[in-house]
């Protein structure tokens, strides 16, 4: 299975406020969806589905099949499943016949997938921001990995676009 990690990022890597907040630029908005409807399976942490289910950002997307690594036990829902770790996650991606998927956040599972090796493809979205602080691409963890840039684009005069083939 081919798993995607798919972020957009403060130049000083950090994927939201505090708060939760992402006052990404819309010309990321829009890679963001184009790169989401894309894929049929996505892969999140659950603050950023209930932030997601939120703002009903789920339908923009196509209404993926959902997968929402927690440690909250939940109850399974028609196209939204929970699970408790990454390789439960991959699991039951393989079992519903996906062949790839897009993990999309947050910094917990980011790190989490990293840390299993799972990771085959990153692409970010770097926004000439910086936050003092805030929600990390990576949470704290004890992994390591090279990569090899496969793309780099401009998405608008000041913000880029960089894809990364993780070495295995």
């Amino acid at each position: 299975m081919k798993l995607t990690l798919y972020m957009s990022q403060t130049i000083n890597g950090y994927i939201a406020k505090e708060n939760g907040d992402t006052p990404w630029s819309q010309e990321v908005w829009n890679s963001y969806y184009k790169i989401a409807k894309s894929f049929k399976a996505i892969i999140l942490g659950r603050k950023t589905y209930e932030i997601m289910e939120s703002v009903k950002e789920f339908k923009k997307i196509g209404n993926p099949f959902t997968v929402v690594v927690t440690k909250k036990a939940k109850k399974n829902e028609d196209k939204t499943f929970f699970v408790k770790n990454p390789k439960e996650a991959i699991k039951l991606l393989k079992q519903k016949g996906f062949k790839t998927a897009l993990i999309g956040g947050g910094g917990k599972v980011n790190a989490s997938f990293m840390k299993e090796k799972l990771i085959d493809e990153i692409i970010l979205d770097i926004e000439p921001l910086i936050f003092g602080n805030g929600m990390k691409l990576f949470a704290d963890n004890n992994f390591e990995a090279k990569l090899e840039l496969s793309e780099l684009k401009k998405l608008s005069a000041n913000t880029i676009q960089v894809k990364y083939t993780v070495k295995k």
